[in-house]
């Protein structure tokens, strides 16, 4: 990879994820993670939040690792069920959004119906 690309994958949007949640996500472990940056497949950074000091990893080496050792299914698998949980959260976001704007509705319908206009 080149410099300037390996530069942009560090800043582009959900271009990294932390080693905690490369665990979780994808169902690596600390071990599995710690050997591939040993051998040169994954490149990290330190960081911290508040503090704490974290690693920082390139998404699309994580990627490229899984698909490696579990296969491309099985990382197909793991963006579907992150995409799905990701629609599911909005749409309970717009259902929120839908019901207090119901609610606003009928209070204003209702308020409409009882205001008597004198028509001049």
């Amino acid at each position: 990879m080149s410099q300037e690309r390996s530069k942009a994958a560090w800043t582009a949007k959900n271009g990294t994820l932390s080693e905690k949640t490369a665990r979780k996500e994808f169902g690596l472990s600390e071990e599995i993670i710690i050997d591939a940056i040993r051998k040169g497949k994954l490149q990290y950074h330190t960081a911290a939040i508040y503090g704490n000091p974290y690693i920082k990893l390139l998404r699309h080496e994580v990627e490229q690792l899984v698909t490696e050792i579990f296969g491309i299914k099985y990382l197909e698998k793991i963006k579907n069920k992150k995409e799905l949980a990701e629609i599911n959260k909005e749409i309970k976001v717009l259902r929120e959004r839908l019901s207090s704007l119901e609610h606003k509705k009928a209070e204003l319908d209702a308020i409409l119906d009882n205001v008597k206009v004198d028509h001049h």
